[in-house]
């Protein structure tokens, strides 16, 4: 009787072992592509010129690298190898000054800066001139509550991650209201819902993608702004993990021109790649100081010929890398 108990007992074992392995295979990736080598790194703490102290954000042009240095209050502009070129901002809450700068963007020759601490977008030329100031401080429509990212359209509109009012707003160039995704304040799970959004960025086809922060997953909304999909662990709901496409804390979101998404993955202390849909394709990084290794990878940009710029947040420093040959 006990040798009959222990067989079916094992059996049973067996069983919901092999469910337990294919459930879990089901919601990992493989790698698709031979993925990145790092190539170069730059910064220390500090305050001085191509120092940084808490580094947020990045955006790129064909030739410079622009950083959110979030806890001196400024910008920090620098070559493709890393050399400091200028900076503009200062602490304050007055126009064209800086509270703590969080994710950038790029578009129409201006920089568009998510100010975490003064609620709203700031808006520079590329030389660093101030030109304009959207949005204010609250809850209600075109209002913002600690904005962590932007997303500008081809036509000037704004797409903002509003993190603390836990939704993402589309604006007009003026900062006049449009419509939101997601309920005002409220959290959620389910497909449009929130939790602590971080950062928005547009695709080719003018797709919506989202990192969804503490929901540890990418949602995707179609051009006309209708739900299309999501991932990141199992069924993409706020189940956060370190296998291959699941993330801990997504804090920033870029597309390469081909509409590859790649994913700032914080406490994976890693960089992610997926096609458009969502399938993994390939990830670098992992946790340490030394070059080549990330502490808490916060936002990351995609420049010409596909070198990928990453900003090592804890180390306050930018790493550079490279596509590895096939």
């Amino acid at each position: 009787m006990k040798y009959k108990f222990m067989t079916a007992l094992g059996i049973l074992l067996f069983f919901l072992t092999g469910v337990f392995t294919i459930g879990c295979t089901a919601f990992m990736g493989s790698e698709k592509e031979p993925g990145y080598r790092f190539a170069a790194a730059w910064g220390v703490k500090g305050s001085g010129p191509g120092e940084f102290y808490d580094p947020t954000g990045i955006a790129v042009t064909e030739h410079e690298v622009f950083v959110s240095d979030a806890r001196n209050s400024r910008i920090q502009v620098f070559d493709f190898e890393g050399n400091f070129k200028r900076q503009f901002g200062a602490a304050g809450k007055e126009p064209g000054q800086l509270g703590r700068p969080m994710n950038l963007t790029i578009a129409a020759g201006e920089l568009f800066v998510a100010d975490y601490w003064n609620d709203h977008i700031e808006v520079f030329a590329l030389d660093g001139t101030h030109q304009r100031t959207i949005g204010h401080a609250g809850s209600g429509p075109g209002e913002l509550d600690a904005p962590g990212g932007v997303a500008v359209a081809p036509n000037g509109d704004l797409f903002v991650a509003d993190f603390y009012n836990q939704r993402i707003q589309h604006l007009r160039s003026d900062g006049t209201f449009v419509r939101q995704w997601g309920e005002t304040r409220k959290t959620g799970i389910w497909a449009g819902q929130f939790n602590y959004p971080t950062d928005v960025a547009l695709g080719p086809e003018g797709s919506l993608y989202v990192a969804d922060g503490y929901n540890d997953r990418v949602q995707v909304f179609s051009r006309d702004g209708e739900f299309s999909h999501k991932w990141g662990g199992p069924f993409a709901m706020d189940i956060s993990g370190s296998f291959q496409g699941w993330f801990a804390t997504v804090t920033g979101i870029t597309l390469d021109p081909s509409g590859h998404v790649f994913v700032a993955d914080f406490y994976n202390h890693r960089i992610q790649k997926f096609s458009s849909s969502g399938q993994f394709l390939t990830a670098f990084g992992e946790e340490g100081d030394a070059p080549g290794r990330f502490n808490h990878p916060i936002a990351v940009a995609v420049a010409k010929e596909g070198v990928v710029f990453v900003v090592d947040y804890a180390n306050n420093r930018i790493q550079k890398w490279r596509a590895k040959a096939e």
